[in-house]
């Protein structure tokens, strides 16, 4: 029986009445540090990983990579990971446990594929709802036996590894993980392994491969629909990867200073990799006063600062080309939408039912909880914003890390204040989000698993 105890602990977050403002360097990208750990295990030799993000997804990496047989050497947000080779994976004496981890439970069955060992993947509650058909589809016909729950469509999975064959797979779906984990057994597959993606979806895994001495070629639109070629290879040589700040966490500062009255921040040392900013160019369209200024690149990534300032904003349409870029941050647009004059669509989206939670269901619940007028699809939402603002609201997380963050930030532009049911689950991507906002003005107070709860909730309604 689950006691207070084992209840998250909840938080109001206030009105930020006096501005969000200032200089935050945000921690490490979790796409590239995830991909980093997983490379290097397989790099001919040490691989230094620096501005490398220490949350509880990362952190499953390292503990992934090390029942491999890779020693991983921390310090800090700097890791020394002792790549073996290919050659040099050992089989796992135990399930490997991904906690909630989307990339890697998609990921290590591509880098394992090659190898003639078991390795039995699962992960938390979320995990195993996760669909594992179109990963675990291609590397059977590449040769690698698999199978999973449920006639291998959900985990666990497991996978036993044999010589690979390229193939010619396409998507039905844009998807970042299923493209990395076919890539990655592609590395060590007999000819050329080819993967059509319906519409341009992070290239993280690409550019590593590159940056390694692979050789990877994309063809076709350079915003748009193309194929990604890779082509066998001996041996990954890196020897140094610098993790550019995650974008995806700074743009819960970004919308907030938007929304916020008398806002203005100022973010260094962001990846600017132009498969994950389609949410910059979404809030431009809507007249969002953002400055991007490039720097010098950080390794294989595109970095620079990013600058934003309190605007009113007008709304806009994503549609399905759109989706791929700012997956991550749709909930964002979403709440900047319900901010925006006029009605803002989001279609093709679908896949955001498939996340951490169903997290179109989610934020419909919390856009309504705000007063805001929506309209929820299957695949979408028509939000009709309310320029004026909301009083207060609250959002269920669904042990979401995501949501939980979108919520501090409707908290920031109300004027009573949103609870979130759970913030501890920010650490799996933030580990130090409610300190960070706190720092830029952003307050907040716990809300423990008591009778609290409900006291809060009637405080920002009433």
């Amino acid at each position: 029986m689950m006691t207070v105890s084992d209840v998250p602990a909840g938080a109001v977050f206030l009105p930020a009445t006096d501005g969000i403002k200032g200089t935050l360097q945000v921690p490490g990208d979790k796409s590239v540090s995830h991909r980093a750990v997983l490379l290097g295990a397989v790099n001919s030799g040490p691989l230094t990983v620096t501005g490398f993000l220490r949350s509880a997804d990362t952190r499953a990496t390292v503990a992934a990579v090390r029942a491999l047989g890779v020693e991983v050497a921390e310090q800090g947000d700097r890791l020394v990971v002792h790549g073996r080779g290919w050659e040099g994976l050992a089989e796992p004496e135990d399930v490997i446990d991904v906690a909630d981890s989307g990339t890697l439970i998609r990921l290590v069955p591509g880098l394992v594929a090659s190898r003639d060992f078991l390795c039995i993947l699962t992960g938390d509650a979320s995990i195993r709802r996760r669909p594992m058909a179109r990963v675990l589809q291609p590397l059977a016909a590449m040769g690698a036996s698999v199978t999973g729950r449920r006639g291998g469509t959900l985990p666990p999975i497991a996978v036993r590894g044999a010589l690979l064959k390229g193939l010619t797979h396409h998507l039905e779906v844009a998807s970042a993980q299923v493209k990395s984990c076919i890539l990655l057994a592609g590395l060590r597959a007999h000819g050329e392994t080819a993967v059509y993606e319906p519409a341009l979806c992070r290239d993280h895994t690409e550019r590593l491969i590159g940056y390694a001495g692979g050789r990877v070629e994309r063809e076709g639109a350079p915003d748009g629909p193309g194929t990604v070629r890779v082509w066998p290879v001996e041996s990954l040589h890196m020897e140094h990867v610098a993790v550019p700040g995650d974008i995806s966490s700074a743009a819960f500062f970004i919308v907030a200073a938007l929304l916020v009255p008398d806002s203005e921040v100022r973010l260094p040392n962001v990846g600017l990799n132009p498969t994950r900013t389609g949410l910059l160019k979404v809030l431009a369209r809507m007249g969002a006063q953002i400055h991007v200024e490039q720097g010098p690149p950080a390794g294989p990534e595109p970095v620079g600062q990013v600058c934003a300032h309190t605007s009113d904003l007008t709304a806009t349409d994503v549609d399905r080309s759109e989706v791929p870029a700012l997956i991550d941050e749709l909930p964002l647009f979403l709440l900047a939408a319900a901010k925006a004059r006029g009605t803002s669509r989001l279609r093709g989206a679908a896949e955001l039912r498939a996340k951490e939670s169903d997290r179109l269901r989610a934020m419909a619940g919390l856009l309504t909880s705000l007063g805001v007028e929506i309209v929820e699809h299957s695949d979408g939402m028509d939000v009709t914003g309310r320029p004026d603002g909301w009083q207060g609201g609250q959002v269920a997380s669904h042990a979401d890390h995501r949501l939980a963050m979108v919520g501090a930030v409707a908290g920031a532009a109300s004027r009573k204040g949103v609870q979130v049911d759970d913030v501890e689950c920010i650490g799996v991507s933030y580990p130090g989000f409610v300190d960070a906002f706190a720092a830029l003005g952003g307050t907040s107070r716990t809300v423990h698993p008591t009778t609290d709860a409900s006291r809060a909730c009637s405080e920002v309604h009433t």
